[in-house]
């Protein structure tokens, strides 16, 4: 059932219609940490994110990305109150994933947050991944 709220409507019909045409283009993950979030709330919402998820390879929270998650939150780049989104990034990040797709513009997919998040991944040692939503990452049709 779509959002009363146009946007997060908008979002969510977004999100299928890239769910339906370009995921089978991308080897796609989720994190431990997305299979928590995607369990809580509305049990039967709850059921259908995971029947959604169930199939995908699963990366775990790493001491490498826990490590990475404390730096972009002590750096002041995510807010302590936030420290979830520094791991969601830190995980894609440490496992290598080309694109980390995600709705949250306000810590995760914001372009005064990345760049210097991409200037500290890389000092030590990582290539951060390109952060954005499901309409950025619809593709090209020529």
């Amino acid at each position: 059932m779509p959002s009363r709220d146009l946007l997060v409507a908008a979002h969510q019909q977004i999100t299928r219609e890239w769910w339906a045409d370009r995921r089978l283009g991308f080897d796609l993950y989720v994190s431990e940490l997305v299979l928590r979030e995607c369990s809580a709330g509305d049990a039967v919402l709850a059921a259908t994110r995971a029947e959604v998820i169930r199939e995908l390879r699963v990366l775990g929270i790493t001491n490498e990305a826990l490590e990475l998650a404390d730096v972009l939150v002590s750096e002041g780049l995510i807010p302590l109150r936030s420290a979830a989104d520094a791991l969601h990034l830190s995980i894609a990040t440490v496992y290598g994933c080309e694109y980390l797709l995600t709705w949250n513009c306000k810590h995760l997919a914001n372009a005064e947050i990345q760049r210097p998040a991409r200037i500290l991944a890389s000092s030590k040692g990582w290539d951060l991944p390109v952060v954005c939503t499901p309409e950025e990452l619809m593709g090209t049709e020529v």
